[in-house]
């Protein structure tokens, strides 16, 4: 994928226009009352974030036009839906949508198609798992959705993994003083372990219980190696806030995963 050129879908990308915070709130306010040409010069202002995220799927063979087509979904999606009373950036909250309208994109589009039987396991084993919070108020085990659905949990497992997005073996996991911590050096050289399924499976699942600022701070924190000084001046709020919700998003996930 050739990220360094200059014309992507016709948009010069080297005179793309950028908007200070002031030229954004009053931008904002227009598109509240409706005003369309608001709305594209907002839009305008905010292509540099698609390009910023689309480079994070370098590694993709998906021609870059079409990346940064689907990007900019993701972005018009994020300044329709954005709440101005939240006490973030925007850019805290469209990046997320973004990427998550990308990754949507390079599912439904992967030239590996996950077979009909084991989509059908994976949506049974969701069904049931929703069904038992709803009844417990608590997460049910990989042993419990494989006994309401009688299907073996090994399959539940290998189904569930099979309609997630694909990960690359390079996609940083943690830093620390310079040193950083790919997936791929989290790999072991056994095949399939069941305990690595289900703990890699549990770990996602607790993410997802955390709130969308906690859940961004993690992922900034320790799959992106930011300190919390550098998380802060992104998401807009101080260091000791950071902090907070830092420990507090991995309290959560802590509690979840015993």
């Amino acid at each position: 994928m050739a990220l360094n050129k200059v014309e992507i879908c016709g948009v010069n990308t080297a005179k793309l226009p950028t908007l200070t915070n002031e030229e954004k709130d009053a931008l904002f306010e227009r598109i509240k009352a409706g005003d369309t040409e608001a709305r594209e010069l907002y839009i305008k202002g905010n292509l540099r974030l698609v390009l910023s995220v689309i480079k994070r799927f370098s590694g993709s063979n998906e021609n870059v036009d079409d990346l940064f087509q689907i990007g900019c979904i993701g972005l018009i999606k994020a300044i329709d839906n954005f709440d101005t009373t939240l006490n973030v950036k925007f850019s805290t909250y469209a990046v997320p949508m973004i990427i998550g309208e990308i990754r949507r994109y390079l599912r439904d589009n992967n030239s590996i198609r996950v077979s009909r039987s084991l989509r059908d396991i994976a949506y049974k084993a969701i069904y049931a798992r929703e069904n038992y919070v709803k009844k417990n108020l608590k997460e049910p085990t990989i042993n419990e959705i494989a006994s309401e659905i009688g299907i073996e949990k090994e399959d539940i497992v290998y189904a569930l993994d099979a309609i997630q997005s694909p990960v690359s073996l390079y996609e940083p996991v943690y830093t620390e003083g310079g040193d950083t911590l790919y997936v791929m050096d989290q790999i072991s050289d056994k095949k399939n372990k069941e305990e690595n399924w289900i703990e890699d499976l549990s770990l996602r699942e607790a993410m997802k219980r955390l709130g969308e600022r906690e859940r961004y701070i993690v992922q900034l924190r320790f799959y992106e190696g930011k300190t919390q000084m550098e998380v802060a001046e992104e998401i807009g709020i101080s260091q000791a806030q950071v902090s907070r919700l830092e420990k507090n998003a991995l309290k959560n996930m802590k509690n979840y995963l015993r």
